[in-house]
């Protein structure tokens, strides 16, 4: 709390060294709960992703919830962006707070993050549409201080330091909802645009090339070689191939490797 600088996120906190899911807690309670409030676990048994996937959640991990309310549901799915790159500046925050270099942690399109290539965490935001609102839930799980599965923070950071300064769970949530906090009412008052720059200084996929599979009906598809260039208005992937025409790649629910069976749509000129 002494770190916070909110009006609104994180100002009401709930803590619980286990529960089935932080965001399940939020979310089904979401009128009984202030906006803005923040659940936080040390464990959970039933975390879950993208597409119904399951996040593990051994020791050491940052989980937490929390709730907000939008009106717009034209820019809703762009949320999940929002939420991405305010974990990201946090962590970059702390580090500089403590003195730590700063960690390259990547954001992977459309919500996981990587470092080092390596997926350290990952963002969930859920909605459901009541008296003219959009209620949401929004959710991460962060690789902190547990090595498995892949890696965490502060094992990147024992490499790159000497020192025994790590990062906590505290700090990083209050530089996440201080960050937030501001990010968030840029979106809403100028849109995404306000922020697209700044999210594609941390996002892996400029001029990435990727295979994506044409069929015209046929039953031998015609594969074609596309770069992407960032993001469309509605949140999907803007790629162009060769001739310079542009396609909107959509993800096929897969947030392992969503580059594989992407579904896409040719945009017209």
């Amino acid at each position: 709390m002494n770190n916070l600088s909110t009006c609104v996120f994180g100002r009401f906190l709930m803590w619980s060294p286990r529960l089935p899911s932080t965001h399940d807690l939020v979310s089904q309670n979401f009128c009984e709960l202030p906006l803005g409030t923040v659940c936080i676990t040390d464990i959970q048994f039933k975390g879950r992703g993208r597409s119904k996937n399951v996040w593990e959640s051994p020791h050491g991990c940052l989980l937490f919830s929390f709730t907000l309310e939008m009106d717009n549901g034209h820019i809703l799915p762009l949320l999940q962006y929002v939420v991405s790159l305010a974990i990201v500046e946090a962590i970059r925050v702390a580090c500089e707070a403590k003195g730590l270099p700063c960690l390259d942690v990547k954001i992977k399109w459309p919500n996981d993050l990587y470092l080092d290539g390596l997926k350290v965490g990952g963002v969930l935001c859920t909605s459901a549409y009541r008296s003219k609102k959009f209620n949401v839930s929004a959710g991460i799980g962060l690789n902190l201080n547990n090595d498995m599965p892949t890696t965490c923070l502060n094992t990147a950071l024992q490499k790159l330091t000497s020192g025994s300064l790590r990062l906590t769970r505290e700090e990083i949530l209050a530089s996440f909802f201080s960050r937030f906090e501001s990010l968030y009412e840029a979106f809403i008052n100028q849109g995404f645009q306000a922020l697209e720059s700044l999210y594609y200084k941390y996002w892996m996929h400029s001029g990435q090339k990727v295979v994506i599979e044409e069929k015209h009906g046929n039953p031998s598809p015609e594969n074609s070689v596309v770069a992407i260039q960032g993001l469309t208005s509605s949140g999907y992937l803007l790629a162009i191939d060769d001739d310079n025409k542009k396609y909107e790649l959509h993800p096929d629910g897969n947030s392992f490797d969503f580059f594989k069976g992407l579904i896409k749509k040719k945009m017209e000129s």
